[in-house]
C-alpha cells in the first residue's frame, strides 16, 4: 500500500506530507490515523515507547479520551531524503475544563511505500487560560485562512 507523497521528498511534497498528517490527527480517528504509519512502526512519544499499528491505535483512542476537543498545527522543520521533522502546537483540555496548550518537535522515517517506520516526539504540556486559546475551528481540518503556528509567533 502506497501513502503519498513518497520520498524522497522535496520541499513542496515534505510540506504537503506534513498537513496530512495534520489533518489525519485533526479527525480524532485512532484507526485512520494508525494507517499512516507501516505495521511494525516504532514510536517514542513523551516517554512511552510503542511498536506496531495496534498499539499506535490504542495510545491513540486514550490520548484522545484524555485531551478533549483536541486541535492541532504542525509545521515543516526540516526534510531530507526520507526523513522530515516537524514542529507542532495543539490545545485540549482535561475533563475539569481546564486548558493546555502543548508543544512539541517530532522526528519521523518512511519507507518507500509513504508509510511511517518512525516517529520521535517531544512534548510539554503548558497550562493557559480559555480567554488564551488561539485554535477555534470547528472539530476537523483547520481552515486554510487560519494562522500558522510561525503566524501566532509559537
Amino acid at each position: 500500500m502506497n501513502r503519498p507523497p513518497l520520498p524522497p521528498f522535496t520541499l513542496e511534497t515534505a510540506t504537503q506530507k506534513v498537513r496530512l498528517a495534520e489533518d489525519a490527527w485533526n479527525t480524532r480517528n485512532p484507526s485512520q490515523v494508525a494507517q499512516a504509519y507501516t505495521p511494525d512502526s516504532h514510536w517514542r512519544n513523551r516517554n512511552q515507547f510503542l511498536q506496531g499499528r495496534e498499539n499506535i491505535e490504542a495510545f491513540l483512542t486514550l490520548k484522545w479520551q484524555r485531551e478533549l476537543d483536541y486541535r492541532l498545527i504542525k509545521e515543516l522543520w526540516a526534510f531530507r531524503e526520507n526523513r522530515i521533522a516537524v514542529r507542532f502546537a495543539y490545545e485540549w483540555h482535561d475533563d475539569s475544563g481546564q486548558w493546555y496548550r502543548s508543544y512539541g518537535n517530532e522526528n519521523w522515517e518512511f519507507e518507500p511505500s509513504g508509510l511511517m517506520s518512525r516517529r520521535i516526539a517531544s512534548i510539554n504540556d503548558a497550562p493557559i487560560a480559555d480567554d488564551a486559546r488561539k485554535y477555534h475551528w470547528p472539530h476537523g481540518r483547520r481552515p486554510d485562512d487560519h494562522p500558522s503556528l510561525s503566524d501566532l509567533g509559537f
